[in-house]
């Protein structure tokens, strides 16, 4: 973590101690739960999750995907009653779903948060540490959104910066702070057009959340593809992620969040993320519910 090249991004390693698996998430604390519960006044709410038809499992999952496949695979079979049916499921959570990131998803000169070797980390059997164990217990915290997409999803290859974010703020209200899970939305749900460049949180904006203390981020496009800069490290998977240890909601869908949100005229809410409690893996698939 010393590279001179990389010396001024923002990390959080050793911060919260050499046995930390939360990383940004303890910035959530009572408090900022607390605050956020407040949120929920007139219990409408929505989910942030992408639908997901599931095709039927006839290929060998470890087979590389067509990008038209489902990230779920099915297999319906009788259980030997006169009316049950079972189900069995193949799940690849990092393609074309929504789900949460675990820290040791991504590592860094051959380290894992906060600084464990990978190769203890990362085994054939299971990730042993900063896996989503860390999320065993759910994520309850203020969601805030900012809308870049208002006018229409963003050009290719656009790079937001900390000023789209202070620009959104002032222009819905709003102020993001220490806990909370930014929502931001490009207007590019899921992975856009193979074909197209697509925007991108830029390493300014990165920096941006780590000033402010967010403790999750959810754009419903992430690192720009191709990279924006292909001399610096993905700016949420290399750097908040990777550096900053801050969870990464990815690939959600916020269309139908952004029309509540206009529609009342509020964009921050009681978010809750509610994994199923799978220990040892890299990442987990989720439904965020936002809650007003």
């Amino acid at each position: 973590m010393t590279d001179k090249n990389e010396a001024d991004l923002p990390d959080n390693w050793g911060r919260w101690g050499p046995d930390d698996e939360l990383g940004t998430l303890n910035l959530i604390t009572d408090e900022v739960r607390a605050k956020a519960a407040a949120e929920a006044r007139t219990g409408q709410w929505v989910s942030l999750a992408q639908p997901i038809t599931p095709n039927a499992m006839f290929f060998s999952p470890f087979l590389p995907e067509p990008v038209t496949s489902s990230p779920v695979q099915q297999m319906v079979s009788h259980t030997g009653g006169p009316v049950a049916a079972d189900l069995s499921l193949v799940y690849n959570h990092h393609w074309q779903s929504t789900h949460l990131d675990a820290l040791a998803h991504w590592s860094s000169d051959d380290q894992v948060y906060p600084g464990r070797p990978r190769e203890q980390v990362v085994t054939p059997v299971g990730i042993t540490h900063a896996s989503t164990t860390a999320f065993a217990s759910g994520i309850v915290t203020r969601g805030v959104l900012l809308d870049l997409a208002v006018e229409g999803p963003l050009a290719p290859a656009y790079a937001v910066t900390s000023h789209d974010f202070e620009q959104a703020e002032k222009r819905q209200g709003v102020e993001v702070g220490s806990g909370d899970a930014l929502v931001v939305r490009l207007g590019w749900t899921g992975r856009g057009p193979a074909d197209t460049p697509s925007p991108g949180i830029s390493l300014d904006a990165v920096r941006w959340m780590h000033r402010r203390g967010v403790a999750i981020v959810a754009p419903d496009r992430g690192d720009a593809h191709p990279p924006l800069n292909p001399d610096e490290p993905s700016p949420l998977h290399g750097v908040a992620l990777g550096r900053m240890a801050m969870p990464l909601l990815d690939v959600p869908q916020l269309d139908d969040l952004a029309a509540l949100c206009a529609r009342l005229k509020r964009y921050t809410f009681l978010l809750t993320i509610a994994p199923p409690r799978i220990h040892g893996l890299t990442g987990v698939p989720v439904n965020p519910i936002a809650m007003f």
